[in-house]
């Protein structure tokens, strides 16, 4: 089951990949032809422009559409977010199983497999399904990202101190987008049951990569990214609070401790009633 839904999400990723391979890096005008360029990212650009004059500058528009991008796309992350969270509550049931079934002949593989299809049955777990809501996701996000990068008036307008289609002068976006990508898989990781070497190792490492890379960046492509991590940060807080995870999780495991005290409490009067 792991390696069906490394496939579907490795396709998926290859699959947007060969698309956006064919889709070239010219400006998008109302010449551009194709699907990806003349449809999709000239219709993103003509709606950021839109928000633009409505909302008063190039800088609010592309911060407006972000937002109403994110919140168009809320449900699948929803769904994501709650088929993780189901995943990472089992973690320690499929490691004691993989610990349980840790020879590598075909009988106990076979078993391997069967215990954890069924402990995903239990839990109303589907691995794959975790998968699809970021495959959907991918190319919307992609759209938006180059709509910005490749819409000449976007990178000319004014923001603030920002010049789009410079780099921001002061690094504050920059900052800002790597503390709001630390912050929201800091959030992330919080609300795991267990936590490793690899995942903290992305929590640390991921925002310096994203630092690194706004730095050489247009400002209006890093405003992109400090709205779409700001609101990652606000969802993971509605949507997957840590610490209320966190209490919700220490309530069942005191409600468990409660019920096995309970049950050795009875087989413990059930022996001594036995002796009477």
């Amino acid at each position: 089951m792991k390696k069906l839904k490394r496939f579907i999400t490795m396709f998926g990723i290859v699959g947007l990949s060969v698309l956006l391979t064919a889709c070239g890096n010219q400006p998008i005008t109302e010449h551009s032809t194709g699907f990806w360029d003349g449809v999709v990212l000239l219709n993103f650009s003509r709606a950021i422009i839109w928000l633009a004059h409505a909302f008063g500058g190039y800088g609010m528009g592309i911060i407006v559409f972000t937002i109403i991008v994110r919140i168009v796309i809320l449900p699948l992350m929803i769904f994501q977010t709650r088929s993780m969270r189901k995943t990472q509550e089992i973690q320690p049931q499929l490691k004691a199983l993989q610990k349980k079934y840790s020879s590598r002949d075909q009988e106990t593989m076979a078993k391997l497999r069967e215990e954890q299809q069924k402990l995903y049955s239990e839990a109303g777990v589907n691995p794959v399904a975790g998968c699809l809501p970021m495959v959907v996701q991918l190319p919307i996000i992609w759209a938006l990202y180059q709509a910005i990068f490749r819409t000449d008036v976007l990178r000319s307008g004014h923001f603030l101190w920002l010049q789009l289609g410079a780099r921001d002068p002061y690094l504050i976006l920059p900052i800002l987008a790597a503390i709001f990508t630390f912050l929201s898989s800091w959030l992330m990781m919080k609300g795991q049951p267990e936590s490793n070497s690899m995942t903290t190792m992305m929590t640390i490492s991921t925002p310096v990569i994203i630092f690194i890379t706004a730095l050489s960046l247009p400002s209006a492509l890093s405003l992109y990214w400090v709205i779409t991590n700001a609101f990652q940060v606000g969802q993971t807080l509605v949507i997957q609070n840590p610490w209320k995870i966190r209490r919700e999780r220490e309530a069942k495991l005191r409600e468990k401790r409660e019920h096995e005290r309970q049950v050795k409490k009875a087989v413990r009067r059930a022996k001594q009633s036995r002796r009477k």
